[in-house]
């Protein structure tokens, strides 16, 4: 099955050799955003909600690009710099998904791009 990139000018362009998502068939794949802003390609200031809800903004933008919207993810991957500080991102996902919520997995890593301190990444299905 052949693969289709997906871009988003509303996201941040790869800062790798990556794509923001490719799509193969009905599935998704997001690739992980962080809190960039997508017109300077700087992380965004503020506490770590402000940062997760860029880097939701940035994932909803690439959902929409390919032709869907958070309601059609099926997987999220969290990654934290810090795990102590959970309950933060989870009251700000709660701001972006309903339910049925997606499959959710949570990581705890020691650093991410550009010193982010989260990024988010998903699976979505389109109808």
């Amino acid at each position: 099955m052949p693969r289709q990139p997906i871009y988003s000018d509303r996201a941040p362009a790869a800062i790798g050799p990556y794509s923001q998502a490719v799509r193969s068939g009905a599935l998704v794949f997001l690739s992980g955003q962080i809190p960039l802003d997508p017109a300077t390609g700087a992380l965004v200031d503020g506490d770590l909600a402000a940062h997760a809800r860029r880097a939701f903004d940035n994932l909803r933008a690439v959902c929409e690009a390919a032709g869907g919207s958070l309601d059609d993810v099926v997987r999220v991957g969290l990654y934290l710099t810090d795990l102590g500080r959970f309950a933060e991102v989870n009251a700000v996902m709660g701001e972006y998904f309903a339910e049925p919520f997606p499959a959710r997995s949570t990581i705890g890593v020691t650093a991410l791009p550009k010193d982010a301190v989260f990024e988010v990444d998903a699976v979505m299905v389109l109808g």
